[in-house]
């Protein structure tokens, strides 16, 4: 069986996730080359349509990481983020799709060797489920103009 590596989005806090990313890629830590890190200021900017988009636009799985609990550089925007992911979690639930595919996590900046190995973990489960069946099925597709 041929070994794909799934696509997955990371959303990762400028101040903390996208810095320990950083460190582990200085620190010349391995982890799957699938993971597409995009910075955000702050997990708290994340809107459940983001993630929904990125599971329609081709990604598998989602993560997003953020600061540690108490030391958000925007007070609280890590704390509205974990309540909207578990929400948007519920919903796929709900509408047919794992709500594993999605999942959120807080680190500090110091932790390269945890985020390799926190990607590395949320790429072996998303692998396990293969393809996001979420996907369109191209990208010439129309979006609805709801969705636009």
């Amino acid at each position: 069986m041929k070994h794909v590596e799934p696509t997955i989005v990371a959303y990762c806090c400028h101040y903390c996730a996208y810095t320990a990313a950083d460190m582990a890629g200085s620190m010349r830590l391995s982890y799957p080359s699938g993971i597409n890190i995009v910075r955000i200021p702050c997990t708290g900017k994340v809107d459940p349509i983001y993630v929904m988009r990125a599971l329609q636009d081709g990604a598998d799985g989602v993560l997003v990481a953020g600061c540690l609990e108490g030391d958000c550089h925007f007070k609280n925007g890590n704390i509205k983020a974990m309540k909207r992911i578990a929400y948007l979690k519920k919903m796929l639930g709900e509408i047919g799709i794992d709500p594993s595919r999605v999942d959120m996590v807080l680190m500090s900046a110091g932790m390269g060797t945890q985020f390799a190995r926190i990607v590395t973990e949320f790429a072996d489960k998303i692998r396990e489920l293969g393809p996001c069946s979420l996907k369109r099925a191209a990208a010439s597709e129309p979006v609805p103009s709801a969705c636009a």
